[in-house]
């Protein structure tokens, strides 16, 4: 099963898949990874189109979530969005579920088809900025003064252009504003009853070739499922 998560920066897509992939198991596939090498470009410039779907080398991740759904392994980019560059590759092993997550997971009509389940993350604005802020100055050494001009010159306005109309494509909205727990139990129950309509579906599909006449001539069996996207 493949699952896709979308949403906005700081909505808590990372921590939530984090988490469930320790309670239930799975692989990680982060669209940041495969964001664009731009180790060729002069270094102002590298980060003038940070949070655009443009960014993202999406041929290469739909065909690495098809290897994975073939059961293959995959060599995943390493991306340092400190010096926006490629710095190497991670093997990544197949599993039963692959998670992807990122701000333009839902943008795509070639990646939304390998989705079983699409999810949109959201909490509210502020929230979001907050999470923003402390993330970067943990993680990526930013100041606050940066974080905010960065979040005012291009992330707000790339949130409402790109991350926003997505949500249209969800199967579930997961309001992430609370107990992170929460947010984790939400898209687990998502996942159970999804993967309770899959496996309907492929017993219908066998009873279908089992029950069809050897000559052609029995009526077709015909079968919908409140499948939710």
């Amino acid at each position: 099963m493949i699952i896709g998560l979308a949403g906005g920066t700081g909505s808590g897509k990372s921590s939530i898949v984090r988490r469930l992939v320790e309670r239930i198991g799975g692989c990680v596939i982060d669209l940041e990874s495969y964001t664009l090498d731009r180790s060729g470009v002069p270094p102002e410039e590298r980060s003038t189109v940070d949070d655009e779907p443009a960014t993202i080398d999406t041929a290469l991740l739909v065909a690495h979530l098809e290897d994975l759904r073939r059961g293959d392994p995959i060599r995943r980019p390493v991306y340092s969005p400190e010096t926006h560059a490629r710095t190497g590759v991670a093997m990544v092993a197949p599993a039963r579920l692959v998670l992807v997550e990122g701000l333009f997971t839902l943008w795509w009509e070639p990646l939304r088809s390998l989705l079983d389940v699409k999810v949109f993350v959201d909490a509210p604005a502020d929230l979001r900025l907050i999470r923003r802020i402390r993330r970067d100055l943990a993680d990526r050494g930013r100041t606050v003064e940066q974080v905010l001009y960065q979040y005012s010159s291009s992330i707000r306005s790339a949130h409402e252009r790109y991350v926003e109309p997505t949500r249209v494509h969800a199967d579930d909205v997961v309001i992430n504003d609370g107990p992170l727990e929460g947010a984790v139990d939400q898209l687990l129950a998502l996942v159970r009853r999804r993967r309770v309509s899959i496996a309907a579906l492929s017993t219908l599909s066998a009873n279908a070739v089992e029950g069809s006449s050897p000559e052609g001539s029995g009526a077709a069996l015909s079968v919908r499922l409140p499948f939710g996207g």
